[in-house]
């Protein structure tokens, strides 16, 4: 709900210039971080393609440890570097804002070099936790992006703290840009040379140093463009080194909350790197044949992160914007908004998720050459929804304040993951670790869901309106359906015969296009999706409105 009348004119007129670039800045930064993460999802594709699932299995054993480290070794402090430097910039203190990014890189050098010497000279013995010796190479390979990375972040931090956005968006299309240019590089150079598996994962892991070395370069190239600030008059940069030291033990009392806070998602995926190598050597797999099982239980998890990045990309509006109508006592406008994020999630989710299921050998044949590991992609594909909604739902739930409930339950479903990946992996393979992993996520984005509709006051849909999108999924099924069984006996009426990966492309998108037709169009029909909700859309309330009522498509 917007203010009227010459007050909020005049407060638009204050304000206008400068929402107006802040509003610039994070739709940039947004953009940036869709490319980097779709660059840093699909890059997984060609690493299969080029090396296969046994490097595949490696790398993705390696490279969620890696992730969880960082985590450890940033500690959230590029979130509290900004918000020091904000502080400082609004009251002109500008020394004091160049002492926060001092004080947080040195900080964060000095945590660096100790997680790299953990990963460094630990590799061999976090092998054998894993079950797994051939990661060891990957594990000392990507150890060296330790020694960049927190330097980058502190200084994204510091820009965005000015409310400058370019920087940190540049530098994470650029990192992830020359990550998977060094990845493809080493990968071909290291196969002719004739390397094994074990080599050739590290060469792939060593592209998160290459990469974090080209984002560090584009932030230290805008720290040298730094535009000289005039500081007001009598603040000085004096204090010495105990004036550092308890600014650096503010910092750490912000930033080691964050840090709990986002260590909980990297550890419910490295459950997988340390439990399920071992789980499949007791099943009689030897070390070459678990990480072989391995990669292809990764399969499925490209496009499952997809679903979830775009769910991602919701909730960085999602908590701001809550947070500011709880502050305002808008009780009305925090159950709109977390209503409709989380019924648009719920029902894109759904979608996907069938979708991927039902989609999955052409696929898995379209994007990794065969067809092995389908069944498991296919359980692995419902992960999307609840992983989708577990994050709108604790995006909810922090921006009313729930901080530590979504750690809380992902914490709880690490757990569970565990258990259920000893009871189910031994006996069925790669398809019990997809069940494993399907209960984990149902655990968290359930209890998510149902404390964030509880804390927001939005009803959970029942009757009727619960079963409407289920009728919806119906009919993509459907759609689905026709494609996968009519299109392979049309295409071999084909003159020259497309080859298989070639047949299963056609069907892939055909189906995809298909089901995503049926599915929208159902949701019209039965009403699930109203006029009043895509007039909120800005490009879809003209034209596009107007052209969906006259083909009747609205209700």
């Amino acid at each position: 709900m917007e203010a009227s009348g010459p007050e909020a004119a005049n407060s638009k007129d204050r304000d206008g210039g400068k929402g107006s670039a802040l509003l610039q800045g994070a739709a940039l930064l947004g953009l940036a971080a869709v490319i980097s993460k779709l660059i840093g999802t699909l890059q997984k594709i060609p690493l299969q393609n080029l090396a296969g699932d046994a490097v595949f299995g490696i790398y993705n054993a390696v490279y969620p440890l890696y992730i969880l480290i960082l985590v450890l070794a940033t500690a959230g402090f590029p979130l509290v570097v900004s918000k020091f430097v904000s502080e400082y910039a609004a009251e002109r203190q500008y020394h004091e804002a160049r002492r926060v990014l001092r004080v947080a890189s040195l900080s964060l050098m000095v945590t660096g070099v100790v997680f790299f010497s953990l990963l460094y000279f630990g590799a061999e013995t976090i092998a054998r936790w894993m079950a797994a010796p051939q990661t060891a190479s990957a594990i000392r390979s990507v150890s060296y992006a330790l020694l960049v990375v927190p330097l980058m972040s502190a200084l994204r931090g510091y820009y965005q703290g000015y409310q400058d956005m370019r920087p940190t968006a540049w530098s994470q299309v650029v990192e992830q840009t020359v990550r998977v240019a060094t990845m493809v590089v080493l990968l071909l150079a290291l196969m002719r040379l004739g390397f094994g598996p074990e080599r050739i994962a590290a060469g792939a892991t060593f592209g998160s140093v290459t990469g974090a070395l080209a984002g560090l370069v584009v932030m230290l190239w805008y720290w040298r463009k730094e535009p000289r600030r005039e500081q007001i008059p009598g603040e000085g940069d004096g204090g010495g080194w105990r004036r550092d030291w308890a600014l650096a033990k503010r910092l750490a009392a912000y930033a080691l909350p964050l840090c709990l806070g986002s260590v909980a998602m990297p550890i419910l995926t490295l459950v997988d790197s340390f439990t399920m190598p071992r789980l499949l050597r007791s099943a009689g797999f030897d070390e070459s044949e678990a990480l072989y099982q391995f990669g292809l239980y990764n399969h499925g998890l490209p496009l499952v992160q997809l679903i979830a990045m775009i769910a991602s990309s919701m909730s960085a509006a999602l908590v701001p914007a809550i947070a500011e109508a709880l502050r305002r006592g808008d009780a009305d406008a925090v159950r709109a908004r977390a209503g409709l994020s989380l019924r648009l999630t719920w029902l894109i989710g759904l979608a996907a998720s069938f979708g991927l299921a039902l989609l999955a050998e052409p696929l898995n044949v379209m994007f990794f050459k065969s067809a092995e590991g389908t069944a498991a992609m296919a359980v692995l594909a419902f992960t999307a929804l609840f992983s989708a909604v577990n994050i709108v739902a604790g995006s909810v739930l922090q921006g009313l304040g729930a901080v530590r409930a979504p750690v809380l339950y992902l914490l709880l479903a690490a757990a569970v993951k565990v258990a259920a990946s000893v009871a189910l992996v031994p006996r069925y393979g790669i398809d019990g670790a997809a069940w494993a992993s399907l209960a984990a996520y149902v655990l968290a984005g359930g209890l998510a869901l149902a404390h964030a509709l509880r804390a927001a006051g939005v009803p959970a849909a029942g009757g009727l309106a619960a079963m409407k999108p289920m009728l919806g999924i119906g009919f993509m099924a459907l759609g689905l359906l026709a494609v996968t069984h009519g299109a392979p006996p049309l295409l071999a009426r084909l003159p020259a015969a497309l080859p298989p990966r070639g047949t299963a492309a056609v069907i892939a998108l055909g189906g995809v296009a298909v089901g995503a037709l049926a599915y929208a169009v159902a949701l019209l029909r039965l009403g699930v999706v109203t006029a009043a909700d895509l007039a909120l859309v800005p490009q879809l309330a003209g034209k596009p409105l107007a052209w969906l009522r006259r083909f009747r498509l609205l209700r």
